[in-house]
């Protein structure tokens, strides 16, 4: 699993050795001294835990649900536990604020999410009281972000693992490819980083486009991977490759005395720009997009209530439409003129409206952890 989600760009410290449960493990029989009353367990069960307490302790309108009472420990459930503890010391000291604890405040500063599916939130709740239960500085603030279940579309009873999951993404992708660019573009070392970054923007579009506790069908159509597709993270892709191609040729154009440098932006003359897909980029996309990141680029911790609640959905939807609005102006608007100097005051307004444009697409993009590319 640590595979995948290095895969999929997903950062999760590793610590040197293995997660050790010792700790933990000594704690937890301390507790259960007095709860086992000498009866025989199996193999791996340690006893049992009244988490009662704790529950009543955070609240019930807190969200823990109020059927939690006993928790059976087991040495799996221990390690679980254990590599969480491990993941949390270790996590990178320049990490996001408010997910990791600022130096000097430790575990008290720290906010961890849980993010599980809707059948283990049972489980995960009772995960979250046994670390509080059982390790002194467990973190104060968990939250829990519970996803919908997640189904092949038109393929009931399919099962599919992670990892194969991403299998079968890359190997469209790199189809789709070949029949676009012809050969096997696949064994080519030039194309291994674009083909794993197209592949990693095809799984999180197509699982980020729908609300986390909504039911997620995933379409493994080949269709679903063409760069023509609108709804895909490809066309997304496709479309920053396109404006990196735009200001590359800009730049050897003015590079071979074609262009002058560009101007000072309190210089360009705005009222050039007539066209009505301009006005669209900047009133449907570069001025909301502020508000935009106001609403999904920092989860609400502060918030009453077990439960967080992320709009992965809003960016996605948000990076297909002005992808699809950029698309669609520059297939209709030629932005390099001829090197006329009476065109160049239009061509100037248009690169930098198409600068903001890339600046929105590159700074989605990272919200989502995704690299933009420079050609495809």
């Amino acid at each position: 699993m640590l595979t995948f989600l290095q895969q999929l760009r997903v950062d999760w410290p590793a610590a040197s050795e293995r997660a050790s449960s010792h700790t933990l493990r000594s704690h937890a029989l301390e507790e259960l001294t007095s709860a086992n009353d000498g009866r025989t367990l199996s193999p791996g069960i340690l006893g049992r835990l009244c988490l009662k307490e704790l529950v009543e302790e955070q609240g019930r309108t807190a969200g823990y649900d109020p059927n939690l009472d006993n928790c059976l420990v087991t040495e799996d459930l221990l390690s679980v536990l254990a590599e969480l503890q491990e993941a949390l010391w270790h996590w990178p000291e320049n990490s996001d604020p408010g997910l990791a604890g600022a130096p000097d405040t430790g575990t008290d500063g720290c906010l961890v999410v849980h993010v599980v599916s809707c059948e283990e939130e049972f489980q995960q709740q009772k995960l979250d009281l046994l670390w509080r239960k059982l390790v002194d500085k467990a973190p104060l603030r968990q939250k829990h972000l519970i996803c919908g279940p997640v189904k092949v579309a038109g393929a009931p009873g399919t099962l599919m693992t992670a990892p194969e999951y991403y299998k079968f993404r890359h190997a469209q992708v790199c189809k789709a490819s070949a029949l676009k660019h012809g050969g096997d573009l696949a064994q080519d070392p030039a194309w291994t980083e674009i083909f794993g970054v197209l592949s990693v923007a095809t799984i999180k579009f197509e699982m980020l486009s729908t609300a986390p506790r909504s039911q997620l069908f995933l379409a493994l159509a080949d269709s679903s991977i063409s760069t023509k597709g609108t709804k895909s993270g490809t066309f997304v892709m496709y479309n920053c490759a396109r404006l990196a191609t735009l200001f590359e040729s800009y730049k050897c154009s003015m590079e071979q005395g074609l262009y002058p440098t560009f101007p000072p932006v309190s210089s360009l003359d705005f009222s050039l720009l007539h066209d009505e897909g301009e006005w669209l980029l900047l009133f449907n996309s570069i001025l909301p997009f502020p508000d935009l990141l106001s609403q999904t680029a920092v989860l609400d911790c502060t918030a009453p209530g077990l439960h967080i609640a992320a709009r992965t959905e809003m960016i996605c939807k948000f990076l297909v439409q002005l992808s699809m609005d950029f698309s669609s102006y520059y297939n209709r608007v030629h932005i390099l003129g001829e090197a006329r100097p009476h065109l160049f005051g239009q061509m100037f307004v248009r690169l930098q409206l198409l600068r903001a444009v890339r600046e929105v697409l590159h700074t989605g993009l990272a919200m989502l952890g995704l690299p933009p590319l420079s050609h495809i």
